[in-house]
């Protein structure tokens, strides 16, 4: 942390005096500067220009509060935080203080409260101290005020310990890695095309099986349905052409189709295929594979 500017020295030994350093000052430049707006020199500041009183702020420094500014003026001035002499701390604390006040009164507001405390110390320091009933040794008036600087200086470095791990952001991110438990292979969807194929080569079949004979029969699709859906109560896949009787003619195998279609449209079985122009495999839902 920086030395603020405006800050007396404070000197250990007690009754000492405090030294005020001096403003530094410039040197004069070779030539003068003047400012310039688009490119044109302003000799004389403008009669019209209006500058708000808080437009400039200087800031001499920052502390965490007032007992980070008290440990800090201790710690500069290589005092120990059990001996702290009254005199120099408080004036140097109010000189501090009084430049705090006249930029910012909000913030000025709990390092008054300190300072009042300070004062405060440095009266009773000058008064007899009575002493205690238990033991007759009188009680120091620095006492209160030397237990939270210690306890402030432990927690500051504890918090520096912690402020030195890694964190999250700022030191590494985070990042989300997602496995799957179980790797399925994607079956290709069985198409119109395929069923067109299928139903192609399966009546390529049935006219070689064709009996020439003229008669007339009635066939009921859901009759064909129910025959369908007990081929396949194994529970396994079964082959598209398994599901069909070729010895019923061409008039038998479009009735089995038809019912073969209306059970698929009814989700009542499901047909799929290992591969593209692979055979086409049926199956009852929910069925365990065979």
């Amino acid at each position: 942390m920086s030395e603020p500017q405006g800050i007396v020295e404070l000197s250990s030994a007690p009754g000492a005096a405090i030294a005020v350093p001096s403003a530094p000052t410039l040197e004069p430049e070779a030539g003068p500067h003047l400012p310039k707006i688009y490119g044109e020199v302003l000799a004389e500041m403008p009669r019209d220009l209006y500058i708000p009183p808080d437009a400039l702020e200087i800031i001499l420094d920052s502390f965490e509060g007032p007992l980070d500014l008290l440990l800090y003026l201790i710690r500069r001035a290589n005092i120990n935080v059990l001996d702290i002499p009254m005199a120099p701390l408080t004036a140097q604390y109010l000189e501090y203080v009084e430049a705090m006040r006249k930029g910012n009164l909000e913030l000025a507001a709990e390092y008054l409260l300190m300072a009042a405390m300070l004062i405060e110390i440095k009266s009773r320091m000058l008064l007899p101290r009575p002493p205690k009933a238990e033991n007759g040794e009188p009680e120091d008036p620095r006492a209160e005020l030397v237990r939270r600087l210690i306890e402030y200086e432990r927690m500051k470095a504890s918090a520096a310990r912690l402020d030195q791990m890694p964190q999250v952001g700022r030191d590494y991110e985070w990042i989300t890695v997602w496995i799957a438990d179980k790797v399925v292979e994607r079956q290709p969807e069985v198409s119109l095309h395929d069923l067109q194929l299928a139903w192609l080569a399966l009546m390529k079949q049935a006219k070689v099986h064709q009996h020439h004979k003229i008669h007339r029969e009635e066939l009921s699709v859901r009759e064909h349905m129910s025959i369908i859906l007990r081929r396949l109560q194994g529970g396994g896949y079964v082959v598209f052409e398994q599901l069909f009787d070729l010895s019923l003619g061409a008039q038998g195998l479009v009735v089995s189709f038809l019912a073969l279609l209306e059970l698929a449209r009814e989700s009542l079985i499901e047909l799929t295929q290992n591969e593209a122009m692979a055979p086409i495999y049926a199956r009852l839902p929910n069925a365990s594979a065979v």
